[in-house]
């Protein structure tokens, strides 16, 4: 079970597989199995098959093309980072990637829905309690509001605990007739505009993991320690958000679910019921800054299989997802669920190809296709997407990303994200799954729990002259807790119509 306290460690016999090498030069640390052993009924052997290339080591990325990647001025200062990170305990466990990949299999059959969001870019300045509770709470009303819409399970995935580094489009960056490298996330190096922050820090990669362990604690704390109780429900409500619309339909809602608590206790369901007080929750972060991930790598004692434990999932984004690159080998051989960005320049048989090298054995769950292309592109190219991905009989979770095909620069200057725009993607996007009879699998966002002004619109009417008042991200624009909560009340009445469709479409055959 995800976010729980660790289950003892399995007595079953360490598997071995002898066609798998280490390099000399890195011991194997093994990754602690947390699975829950009640749920363990799914976990036959199917759970613990190989899906990975007979030739994949730990430092068989190195051999391919590594894009989006710093060039550090000291490499042995680097190299002894790194051994201090091979050092360090995992931050997740494999068997809670494990729990999460079964979630995912049941959203791509339409029986689940994945609601990941976050930070665009975790940061160190920004670090605080409150900030992770206030977007932990937004993603819990989302949850409530996305369940109760569908009717079906959630599965919160936070952009959370390792979303620090961030690709570029340029490796230099140039103001005034300097120019200095890039800003890559706080992973890597400094936002400020000046050489010293600028030049690659490989000592930034302990701050983030020890950023992420304090952040993964937090949050399993508020998971498993009454915060996330479904009682609490009423009190979710961000204080900012009291007297807007979206906090009314929230606590309209919430005493809704209320009376249905109410019901649920008299029948029997009492609050002491594990699934009243606690609720399951995964991190997930881009693949981006291999030695990173590497040195968090771990073979799994109960399956012999390595998972990155830097996340539960992790995904390659769109500029590192070349087939015969360094990012999709690195992919390869990690058991993790993992999700692939796509936009419109995605060719379905590119896609068809990259699903069959991530996902061999075709397992449901293993893989992710978060889709960011824009409204009109999405009507237009997914069609061919799912049409080539059926045709190979290949098993995937469909997810919209409304946010990055709709980024532009406000009059002011900023980069803004307007709220019509990112609703229209997930309109287009559940129009062409309707069309298509494919599952609209999830929502992947950029979004807090802060009362920022960075995307404009929503029913708060965040305009252009506003971002500059709470503008606070340091990389790319998110929605704010009433833009969120508004978006997730729009698809939970998608997700209610499909599913009075569907009951209609059944009763018409006769089911």
């Amino acid at each position: 079970m995800a976010l729980t306290a660790v289950s003892p460690l399995s007595s079953k016999p360490l598997l071995r597989h002898h066609h798998r090498y280490l390099p000399t030069s890195h011991k194997p640390i093994l990754a602690v199995h947390a699975a829950d052993p009640s749920k363990s009924s799914k976990s036959s052997a199917a759970a613990v098959t190989p899906s990975i290339p007979t030739k994949w080591s730990l430092e068989s990325w190195k051999a391919k093309k590594a894009l989006q990647l710093p060039e550090y001025p000291d490499q042995n200062e680097l190299e002894s980072v790194l051994n201090t990170l091979e050092s360090f305990p995992p931050i997740v466990f494999a068997g809670e990637a494990r729990s999460l990949e079964d979630r995912l299999a049941e959203a791509s059959m339409g029986k689940a829905f994945l609601l990941q969001g976050g930070d665009c870019a975790e940061s160190f300045k920004e670090f605080n309690a409150n900030n992770i509770r206030d977007t932990f709470r937004v993603i819990l009303q989302m949850g409530v509001v996305l369940m109760f819409g569908g009717q079906m399970p959630v599965i919160k995935v936070g952009r959370m605990a390792g979303q620090f580094a961030k690709p570029r489009s340029d490796p230099f960056e140039e103001k005034d007739g300097v120019k200095l490298p890039s800003y890559r996330g706080d992973n890597i190096n400094g936002d400020a505009f000046d050489k010293e922050s600028r030049n690659p820090d490989p000592d930034r990669m302990i701050r983030a993991y020890c950023q992420s362990v304090a952040t993964l604690n937090l949050l399993r704390a508020f998971a498993t320690g009454g915060y996330a109780a479904m009682q609490r429900v009423t009190h979710w409500n961000l204080d900012f958000m009291e007297h807007s619309e979206q906090g009314d339909r929230y606590r309209e809602l919430a005493h809704r679910v209320d009376e249905a608590l109410g019901f649920m206790g008299a029948a029997g369901l009492t609050a002491e019921h594990p699934i009243m007080t606690t609720t399951d929750f995964w991190t997930s972060h881009e693949c981006l800054l291999l030695p990173y991930e590497q040195a968090l790598t771990r073979e799994d004692s109960t399956s012999g299989l390595y998972y990155d434990c830097s996340a539960h999932m992790l995904w390659v984004g769109e500029r590192t997802r070349q087939l015969d690159g360094a990012h999709v080998e690195f992919l390869s051989g990690v058991a993790n669920p993992l999700g692939i960005k796509v936009s419109d320049k995605m060719d379905p048989n590119e896609l068809v190809r990259l699903i069959d090298i991530l996902n061999p054995k075709n397992k449901p769950g293993r893989l992710t296709i978060i889709v960011r292309m824009g409204a009109e592109n999405m009507r237009v190219k997914l069609p061919h997407l799912i049409r080539a991905v059926r045709r190979a009989g290949q098993i995937v979770t469909w997810v919209s990303d409304p946010m990055h095909g709709n980024t532009i620069k406000a009059p002011c200057g900023l980069k803004t994200r307007s709220f019509d725009a990112i609703r229209a993607e997930v309109r287009a996007f559940f129009d062409v799954h309707d069309q298509e009879g494919s599952y609209p699998g999830g929502v992947h966002l950029e979004m807090t729990g802060q009362n920022v002004t960075e995307c404009v619109g929503g029913s708060l009417s965040v305009t252009y002259n506003d971002l500059s008042s709470r503008y606070h991200t340091h990389c790319d624009p998110r929605l704010n807790a009433s833009q969120s909560l508004e978006l997730a009340f729009i698809i939970a009445e998608r997700l209610r119509k499909r599913r009075i469709g569907s009951s209609h479409s059944l009763a018409s055959i006769g089911f």
